[in-house]
């Protein structure tokens, strides 16, 4: 208790409780916390026995005094299976649900940002807090957990299924750094998301403080907290709030620059410049019409 980071007693919250040991713990937790949890059980429809998952949840939320929800969504199959899935999930769970995040869970997904060639918003992976309140604590901590309080655990096969990259990540990449470092590496990689966080609020501060929309400001300003105002600004552009990617702020830069008029930034919205002014423009507006100010 004393890794987690939980509201205060009586805080009503509720935990996506898929019935992995991690999502168990965190429904175990949240209660002995003292906050008052509803578990939210997600059936994506993916494999048949689901719905037994959902009994599994709801007799623990019982066994441990939290209310019982269950949502049902669909994922058809196809490309990007986990992305389209975690979207729905999202859907009904709400933006400020309890995860059962752990440690390791921070270790793959910065591995995963750099991959992707995130920049230091994302190498600082998953921010600590009540909303991920065990991201402290360890995938053995939360097993040991459900081990010692004989809670029955749900096994997910998708966890084992190479064609996740979260899972190669997690069987095969992590192993091999930690073979060839020779030390558990899961610790260092959650101090660097620290260190990587510190820098990302830097400049994000330093960003807030520029007229965004002045051409000429922006152009004068450090390329990193150009970037970082740009990327703040340019959030709102994506219906899941998502940052823009490096290509595209480069485009904007250049547009401050006046190398370029204007650039498109994804999902049909533009970035115009007219008398040193930077516009952000919806899709389907006319060019020159300003939609958005910073």
């Amino acid at each position: 208790m004393a890794r987690c980071t939980f509201p205060e007693p009586g805080t009503r919250v509720e935990c996506a409780v898929s019935g992995g040991a991690d999502s168990m713990a965190l429904l175990v937790l949240a209660c002995e916390a003292g906050c008052l949890v509803t578990a939210v059980h997600v059936d994506h429809g993916l494999r048949s026995g689901s719905d037994r998952e959902a009994e599994t949840v709801r007799r623990a939320a019982e066994r441990f005094g939290a209310a019982f929800r269950s949502e049902t969504v669909e994922v058809g199959p196809g490309a990007n299976l986990e992305a389209r899935a975690r979207i729905a999930r999202y859907g009904v769970l709400g933006r400020d649900v309890m995860t059962g995040h752990t440690e390791d869970d921070q270790a793959e997904t910065m591995l995963l940002n750099l991959m992707r060639g995130a920049g230091p918003q994302g190498m600082a992976g998953m921010r600590p807090g009540w909303r991920r309140p065990l991201l402290a604590l360890r995938r053995t901590d939360t097993a040991a957990l459900c081990r010692g309080l004989s809670i029955e655990i749900v096994a997910d096969p998708s966890n084992l299924d190479p064609a996740f990259r979260r899972n190669r990540v997690r069987h095969e990449v992590l192993p091999l750094m930690a073979e060839v470092a020779q030390r558990d590496l899961v610790p260092i990689l959650a101090r660097q998301a620290e260190l990587f966080a510190s820098v990302a609020d830097h400049l994000v501060a330093q960003g807030a403080e520029l007229d965004v929309c002045d051409a000429s400001m922006l152009a004068r300003a450090p390329a990193p907290v150009a970037s970082a105002a740009i990327r703040s600004w340019l959030r709102g552009a994506n219906e899941h709030g998502h940052p823009p990617n490096r290509a595209t702020v480069d485009r904007v830069l250049a547009v401050a620059r006046l190398e370029m008029a204007a650039t498109d930034v994804g999902a049909g919205w533009r970035v115009e410049r007219s008398g040193g002014r930077l516009r952000l423009v919806a899709p389907g507006r006319h060019a020159g019409r300003l939609d958005r100010d910073a």
